[in-house]
């Protein structure tokens, strides 16, 4: 089992993410400037900001795999991607992995563009998906072991429908889509896909997706 440290564990991906790696046994230090009320039974709990670089160290200290699943937004707007360059700093040489959550806009759509950059996205979300694409692509330049990760389109606690199917499909950095033309996928399921990511190790260095 591995040794996983979850960044913005009180979130809505780190929650159902660290949910799931404890079902399966791995061992959690688990991130977040609010006590977790949820946090699975064993879980390290390491309260504060991973802006500051002791907080940082302490959660980083003895993992295997590092998840980053920070929403900038709030007090986090901009400085996301700058607190991954720094754990990406950190990691460098200890052969520990860094699975990033990013946003749906950093894939691209079937013309190859990026979705953030089309008239179709939400201009209100295009803060935020930026901020993640500039994360992606800081780490990306660096020797560390990354994965980032893009959910579908439609995911996150807005959707009412949270059941587990235990299925999803997974594809590259082009977004994914259903037969009627829809990207979704449950919090649960983007979990599980995550944590068979983790254990697998498939896609090393590369901008992967999640989708039903």
């Amino acid at each position: 089992m591995a040794q996983i440290t979850v960044l913005g564990a009180t979130g809505f991906a780190g929650g159902h993410i660290a949910r799931e790696a404890a079902a399966r046994g791995h061992e959690l230090t688990l991130v977040s400037r609010s006590t977790p009320q949820d946090a699975p039974e064993g879980a390290r709990i390491v309260r504060g900001s991973v802006l500051d670089g002791d907080v940082l160290a302490q959660a980083l200290d003895g993992a295997e795999v590092v998840v980053g699943a920070l929403a900038p937004r709030g007090d986090m707007e901009g400085k996301v991607a700058d607190a991954y360059a720094d754990v990406a700093a950190r990691l460098a040489g200890t052969g520990a992995r860094f699975l990033i959550v990013g946003g749906y806009g950093s894939l691209r759509d079937a013309s190859g563009r990026r979705i953030v950059e089309t008239d179709a996205f939400a201009p209100e979300y295009r803060p935020e998906s930026e901020e993640l694409l500039d994360a992606y692509e800081r780490v990306a330049a660096t020797d560390v072991d990354w994965t980032y990760i893009s959910p579908a389109g439609t995911f996150g606690a807005f959707v009412p429908d949270q059941s587990r199917r235990g299925e999803y499909r997974t594809g590259g950095d082009t977004a994914i889509v259903d037969a009627d033309g829809v990207s979704a996928i449950s919090g649960p399921d983007f979990a599980l896909a995550v944590v068979d990511e983790i254990e697998a190790g498939a896609h090393r260095r590369e901008h992967i997706s999640f989708a039903y």
